[in-house]
């Protein structure tokens, strides 16, 4: 499948930030619900100017690995926060665009709203492919927000002043909380709710961990076949 970007990816910072600025406008915060059968984990890793994207599509609920894809792009762009999707999102984009399928929900290792231009990479990119898509990051960028208990499956409301942006959310008793926040197409409970339900005894959701694993080099086994990761390039 081809994917048309709207924006040059190599801008100058303030180019970049009226580019956010423009899709933000973009963005839903809607969920026009559908049969989700299928869901994909988005990360990158970099090998010095290399970025190096996975886009894993796991069947859903049952989350058995039944796509994969990896792309290397060099990156144009220098390291500034707020601005990272101008050094990965070319590097997705061309993951995207070798799979054999589109998934039906996006889940990035990164921030949707909860960014200070309200556009993370989960929302840049769930736009530019208009896929439902959730941020699911690490660590907190943008916002504020009171202590989550510390049950699985609680969470607190995370904040831009008295705008609600994401969610602090528990998804393992006992360990650090991730922070979710709509991407794309989607609104926050529900995305919530497809975090969770992702889950499989560790922090992070099975999309992410595979995709992480893949960005890192793993050959990862797809349901009814045995292929290379590396085949795909």
């Amino acid at each position: 499948m081809k994917v048309v970007s709207p924006h040059p990816w190599e801008v100058t910072p303030a180019q970049g930030k009226r580019i956010q600025n423009e899709l933000r406008k973009k963005v839903s915060t809607t969920w026009e619900p559908i049969d989700v059968k299928t869901v994909a984990g988005v990360d990158v890793g970099m090998e010095g100017e290399i970025a190096k994207a996975a886009v894993v599509v796991l069947s859903y609920p049952e989350l058995s690995p039944l796509d994969q894809s990896l792309a290397q792009v060099p990156v144009t762009m220098p390291y500034i926060p707020g601005l990272l999707a101008f050094r990965e999102a070319p590097a997705i984009l061309a993951a995207y665009e070798k799979l054999t399928s589109e998934p039906d929900l996006l889940i990035f290792d990164g921030q949707g709203l909860a960014h200070p231009r309200h556009l993370g990479i989960a929302s840049h990119v769930g736009v530019i492919l208009d896929v439902p898509s959730i941020g699911c990051a690490k660590s907190r960028l943008w916002g504020s927000h009171n202590e989550s208990p510390n049950e699985a499956g609680s969470y607190a409301h995370l904040y831009d002043g008295e705008e609600i942006i994401g969610a602090v959310v528990r998804t393992k008793t006992g360990v650090h909380p991730v922070y979710i926040s709509i991407g794309h197409k989607i609104d926050l409970p529900t995305a919530i709710q497809f975090i969770l339900s992702s889950c499989r005894g560790y922090r992070l959701p099975e999309p992410i961990r595979f995709a992480h694993r893949a960005a890192g080099g793993e050959k990862l086994k797809i349901e009814g076949e045995q292929k290379s990761l590396f085949d795909l390039l």
